[in-house]
């Protein structure tokens, strides 16, 4: 009976121990996370110095495939995934061609002078395209260090293939763009404030 005593007491200890190491694990990660996030919240004002961060990153994976000669495949991949977001951020959140309320009443204009153009809203955020184009060119960069990722290839095929599918993708964007009458960017834009008698243009050049 002791016996049994002494061992369910060893066990309760172990568990503890455990629980302890997975306790103090999750706390060092949370606060990197926290970390992490922090820094991430003090990059977000600054757009034109994270894009510039990001070029450089492109431009040194793209003197890493040149000087290399090697992992056009990891190239291909990147340059379809940054496409994919390139398009996400141009097209709005909401899909004018599934918006069956619009089909039924047409797009509707301001009819009041103190009505305000509606900005566009994007399906990608501006933030979460410069971070994903960034993490993916960083990742992209560490598997032209590894050979296995290193397939060999006929890359002008791979070049020829991005550059037709590249217009493709950007033909038909740009009719979805002619055809429900939207700019991807707010810059620009009119804007109207004040009363409907004493009505004020802003932003439009005189």
């Amino acid at each position: 009976m002791r016996f049994k005593f002494i061992e369910k007491f060893k066990m309760m200890d172990e568990d503890l121990g455990t629980n302890s190491k997975k306790n103090v694990v999750s706390q060092a990660w949370t606060r990197l996370s926290q970390i992490y996030q922090s820094w991430l919240d003090k990059w977000t004002p600054y757009s034109r110095g994270r894009w510039l961060a990001a070029f450089a990153l492109v431009a040194a994976f793209g003197v890493r495939i040149v000087t290399q000669q090697g992992w056009y495949i990891v190239t291909y991949a990147l340059g379809i995934y940054h496409l994919n977001l390139f398009i996400a951020f141009l097209t709005p959140k909401i899909d004018p061609a599934m918006d069956f309320d619009a089909e039924e009443t047409g797009p509707e204009l301001p009819t009041r002078a103190n009505e305000e153009f509606r900005p566009f809203i994007r399906r990608l955020p501006e933030f979460k395209f410069w971070y994903s184009v960034s993490k993916s060119t960083v990742i992209a960069l560490i598997c032209t260090f590894f050979d296995c990722f290193n397939v060999p290839v006929f890359w002008p095929i791979l070049v020829m293939y991005f550059i037709t599918l590249f217009c493709i993708t950007m033909k038909r964007q740009i009719k979805h763009m002619v055809k429900y009458r939207y700019l991807p960017f707010t810059h620009g834009k009119p804007r109207y404030q004040g009363h409907e008698e004493n009505a004020k243009l802003i932003g439009t050049p005189k």
